[in-house]
């Protein structure tokens, strides 16, 4: 044992001694082997294919430490090279961080590793790429392009295609298939053997330059197919062969351009060309040089050139003896008396065409031809003023012509329209509207003469002018029908309305045109009689209230007084310059709780919004008690507000009643509006009752028929008067029936009629007395006691007590049976009260009338006033009389 040995040996026997001496030992962490296949591990022999999306955990580092310390885990790639996976240092998950591609790299190195934080286990490891079907095949020295001969056998190949795939197994393995075009025709002229990729060109197929100079065959190269991201793909690719037929010599020439036809004419010369055939070689990839030759029909007079084809003329036409000959010839190869086409060229002898149309006038030949007439002439007309001669001086077919007029329209025909040699021109009307001064005073045309059957077509044209003169045959033309113009009701006079216009297109004074204007409206207008300009005659007042619409007619008329007429509608715009008007400033108005009472103003403006009234309540004392509908002016109590009771104990004072300042405001622009004060009495529906309990006249309807009346005392006056006239006489009527009824029947006592008497309260009598003008309003004018002996102004505003009714005059009862004077004698016992009525004596005058609506709402009122008057006053009639029997009991 050498030195080395016995240092290292001892070295060993201390590391030994102090780990028994510490009483522990550490041992490295290792991993766990599970073999090929195995998920987890040390990745020994790991296989992942190439198509593994990106981070996809693809194995787990697994190991053990023996002393069960806690191990982490690694994992590196050489310097310079991918680094493909990617490890959880605990967990030891291996995930893919970078695709995988088996062509370019099938395997990969990389170190794992293990440590417990003091001992680390590192091991170098193989991961194998395995292949999945990504990759297409790739055809090999493309471009494809071959020539193949036209007279190539079918079943002969021309070309292989090679397509390479570098996948393995299945999907590196190629086929080949042709693919058919849509565009094309499917049945190809060539076939692919599917597993070497040999072209061949189809059995019982042969190639035809002429027909077609080149095919395109698309070629498909697929792979076997195989799995790529769990799914099987099959993979191809294209490519196009280019296959261009060589031409080979196999058709023969042909003529071009039959059938062919030539010419011989009077000065022709020998040697002069007649015609010239032309034929090309059917081989037209390598043609070949082609012989020209005559068959037969020549008859010694016609040579052709064997080069190029002319035929020419070798003796003078005046020694041909035929006008028609039928030249054979035939076109050929040297190669072969079997490659040869045949045409026959058909010679015609005719006159020389040398002499075109001409046109003659009356001193010779002549190009321009006019004439001067009136507009309109009538349809058939012959142009007489036209001396028009046309003369062709060929003979035969070379002095046949047609005649044709070119012109604006089918204003104008000629006669005759075919032409042998010579003939008279003649120019007729066929649409007389088309000669119209005013759409031109000249009308041009171009007179042709064309030769119909020659070859040379010779032609002459000449000019054919019109001058036409004028006649009144138009009548002005408004440019409408009817005009309409608005304007301002407050428009000074002369104000310019609308301007009218009327076309005349005659000349001279037949087209001047003068305007006036008639009919019903047209005295407040006028019109300048050449501008057509209407304004507003200068002392005009136009007011949209009064007349807001008017229509008139305007005629315009030329020198000869023919006329047309428009009719011309005004309207007047109406402006906002009234204010709303009530029928006076204070208005009074009885309202039973439950009933609404409506105001009304008028507006004197004629249109919307201008006469569009809306309502409101300005000030009210006390407040908050009525409600207005701003529309229509109906004034009702607030919803809450049910009976009298509610009323008086809004306010202190018995007289229930209540002053409203309201606004009537217009919707014009600007807005116009006006004030009324409208005194309200409120009252409750008389009970029936009532009626029957011997109470004075229902109040409201009294003191509403006072309100209406207050204007007119004596018509209250005559009312009562009236009312009273009527009871007295119906009294007086019955007392007689009943006095001549007792007489007949010899009974002169009395029917007594025991009723109760009931206790009467002394009712104050009405006075009348002077209406008292004092400062406190409108209101103050109706004055009256009330039942304490005071008296109330209507007019202060405040609290007040209800004037009583008047009462019905007292009838006198009917005479008794005994004595005329004792009956008498009772009636004067009891004293007669006679009603008196307060009022002032004033009419009021308003500013508008009222509508029949409302006249006929008023009357409606009055007529249930009257009645309930009349009601009233036979109850209280029959109430006295009842008072007045008492007296018999």
């Amino acid at each position: 044992m050498n030195a080395e040995e016995r240092t290292r040996v001892l070295w060993f026997l201390l590391a030994l001694c102090q780990l028994n001496s510490e009483g522990q030992s550490d041992y490295a962490p290792y991993f766990y082997d599970y073999g090929p296949g195995a998920t987890h591990g040390n990745m020994a022999l790991f296989s992942i294919s190439e198509d593994t999306p990106v981070g996809t955990h693809v194995y787990t580092l697994n190991g053990t430490d023996p002393e069960e310390d806690p191990v982490r885990y690694g994992l590196t790639f050489e310097q310079g090279t991918k680094e493909y996976f990617r490890v959880d240092p605990k967990s030891g998950n291996v995930t893919l961080v970078q695709e995988l591609d088996r062509e370019k790299q099938a395997e990969i190195s990389a170190l794992v590793s293990i440590t417990d934080g003091r001992n680390k286990v590192a091991e170098t490891v193989r991961i194998f790429v395995t292949d999945a079907n990504d990759e297409q095949p790739e055809f090999q020295n493309l471009p494809f392009a071959i020539d193949v001969p036209e007279d190539t056998a079918p079943g002969s190949s021309v070309y292989k295609v090679t397509a390479v795939d570098k996948d393995m197994g299945s999907g590196g393995s190629v086929s080949y298939y042709l693919q058919v075009n849509r565009h094309s025709s499917p049945l190809t002229k060539f076939t692919i053997d599917g597993h070497s990729g040999v072209l061949r060109i189809r059995a019982n197929e042969t190639l035809d330059y002429e027909t077609t100079p080149a095919h395109f065959v698309t070629v498909v190269a697929q792979d076997g197919g195989g799995k790529y991201k769990g799914q099987h793909q099959v993979m191809s690719s294209t490519a196009t062969v280019t296959i261009n037929v060589v031409d080979a010599q196999d058709t023969p020439p042909s003529f071009v351009g039959t059938p062919y036809f030539g010419y011989i004419y009077e000065v022709s010369l020998p040697g002069s060309e007649i015609f010239t055939v032309y034929a090309k070689d059917g081989d037209q990839g390598n043609p070949n040089s082609i012989h020209y030759s005559i068959m037969n029909g020549s008859d010694g007079v016609f040579d052709i050139n064997s080069t190029s084809g002319c035929i020419s003329l070798t003796t003078n036409p005046s020694q041909l003896k035929s006008e028609l000959y039928e030249i054979r010839v035939k076109v050929g190869l040297p190669s072969g008396p079997m490659d040869y086409d045949i045409t026959t060229v058909t010679v015609r002898v005719v006159d020389l065409n040398n002499h075109p149309p001409t046109f003659y006038g009356e001193t010779g030949p002549q190009n321009r031809f006019e004439v001067t007439m009136f507009e309109h002439p009538p349809a058939g007309e012959i142009l007489r003023g036209f001396k028009i001669t046309v003369n062709d001086s060929d003979q035969g077919a070379n002095a046949k012509f047609k005649l044709r007029l070119v012109g604006p329209g089918r204003v104008l025909r000629v006669v005759p329209q075919t032409v042998l040699n010579e003939a008279q021109v003649t120019i007729i009307v066929e649409d007389t509207s088309g000669i119209d001064y005013e759409k031109g005073s000249t009308l041009t045309f171009k007179l042709l003469a064309i030769e119909i059957d020659t070859p040379e077509r010779f032609s002459a044209t000449a000019d054919i002018i019109i001058h036409l003169l004028d006649t009144n045959d138009n009548v002005p033309a408004f440019t409408s029908e009817y005009y309409v113009a608005r304007i301002d009701e407050n428009s000074p006079g002369g104000s310019s309305l609308v301007s009218v216009t009327a076309i005349d297109p005659d000349s001279g004074p037949w087209g001047e045109v003068k305007y006036t204007i008639y009919g019903s409206g047209s005295d407040l207008f006028s019109i300048h009689f050449s501008t057509g300009l209407i304004s507003t005659q200068p002392w005009a007042t136009l007011d949209a209230e009064a007349r807001s619409k008017y229509n008139f007619y305007v005629k315009a008329e030329d020198g000869e007084g023919e006329y047309s007429l428009a009719e011309v509608f005004v309207t007047v715009l109406d402006l906002n310059d009234h204010s709303p008007e009530f029928h006076e400033s204070l208005l009074e108005e009885t309202m039973v709780i439950g009933a609404p009472v409506r105001i009304e103003a008028v507006d004197e403006d004629a249109e919307s919004p201008n006469n569009v009234i809306e309502y409101s309540i300005m000030k009210a004392d006390p407040k908050n008690i009525f409600d207005i509908d701003c529309n229509t002016g109906v004034i009702k109590l607030k919803p809450y507000i049910k009976s009298m009771e509610i009323i008086h104990n809004i306010t202190k004072s018995q007289e229930c009643k209540w002053s409203l300042l309201v606004e009537a405001r217009d919707r014009g622009s600007p807005s116009f509006s006006t004030t009324a004060v409208l005194n309200i009495d409120i009252t409750e529906r008389e009970k029936s009752s009532d009626r029957l309990s011997g109470r004075p006249l229902s109040t409201p309807l009294m003191a509403a028929f006072l309100k209406r009346s207050r204007g007119s005392p004596m018509k209250v006056l005559g009312m009562v008067t009236g009312i009273i006239s009527l009871l007295v006489g119906a009294t007086v009527l019955f007392s007689t029936a009943m006095y001549l009824r007792n007489t007949k029947s010899n009974r002169i006592s009395p029917a007594r009629r025991i009723i109760k008497r009931r206790p009467r309260h002394p009712e104050p009598p009405w006075s009348f007395r002077m209406p008292i003008f004092r400062d406190a309003g409108p209101s103050s004018k109706f004055l009256a006691d009330d039942p304490e002996g005071g008296r109330a102004d209507r007019g202060a505003g405040g609290p007040r007590a209800k004037p009583p009714p008047p009462n019905a005059p007292s009838l006198p009862p009917p005479p008794p049976p005994s004595s005329a004077t004792a009956s008498k004698a009772r009636t004067s016992e009891r004293p007669r009260v006679l009603p008196t009525i307060s009022g002032v004596l004033a009419s009021r005058s308003f500013k508008k009338p009222k509508a029949s609506s409302s006249s006929g709402s008023g009357s409606g009122r009055k007529e249930t006033m009257s009645s309930a008057l009349v009601s009233e006053l036979k109850m209280r009639l029959e109430q006295k009389i009842n008072e007045s029997n008492q007296g018999y009991c």
